[in-house]
């Protein structure tokens, strides 16, 4: 990896870090430890007690293969928020398996990817299927994808991105602040 490459991925990883809203957690209908795990993920509660209730929700309940992969994806955003990135994506893994529909996991896993560094392509892949399954917040996998795109080259795609990105939340400021770095330029085609 050259000097410059890193730098850039540290930008990028700060940036995103800064600017991203709260990952999406999965909702939870009821109580018990699976609602405090998806409490604890969407206030983004101190994490190693949350994680420590999340884990008792996976091991002492009852849950339903919906609402483990829910608990699953919740415990993985406090992971990913604990900068644990190999053990929420080990989550999302898990979650992905359980319920291969659920598009949370799909978008999470591929944040993590990207927080991890050296999967930008993987993430990509993984925000791109999330979005295919309308995720709650397309905001945040649009964001996250313009950022893994502009990382591997992907410029036009970044761009795009970055556009969707901030077409899905009007209010949210940081992508249309990337899309000032961007130019655009009409091209001639040529008719034959």
């Amino acid at each position: 990896m050259t000097y410059g490459f890193a730098l850039k991925l540290a930008f990028w990883t700060a940036a995103l870090g800064a600017a991203l809203p709260a990952q999406a957690a999965v909702t939870m209908l009821g109580g018990g430890f699976g609602r405090e795990c998806y409490v604890a993920a969407e206030l983004k509660r101190e994490f190693r007690t949350s994680i420590d209730v999340c884990s008792r929700a996976l091991t002492e309940e009852s849950l339903s293969r919906r609402d483990r992969a829910a608990t699953l994806v919740n415990r993985g955003i406090l992971f990913m928020y604990a900068r644990e990135m190999d053990k929420a994506i080990a989550d999302y893994q898990a979650a992905i398996r359980m319920d291969p529909g659920l598009a949370e996991a799909h978008v999470n896993h591929g944040i993590a990817l990207l927080h991890k560094g050296g999967a930008d392509r993987e993430a990509v892949a993984a925000l791109t299927k999330g979005l295919a399954m309308n995720p709650s917040r397309p905001e945040v996998a649009f964001y996250t994808r313009a950022v893994a795109n502009e990382l591997i080259g992907n410029v036009r795609e970044a761009y795009e991105d970055y556009q969707s990105a901030a077409a899905a939340k009007p209010d949210w400021n940081e992508p249309v602040e990337q899309l000032k770095r961007f130019s655009t330029q009409r091209r001639e085609t040529q008719r034959g």
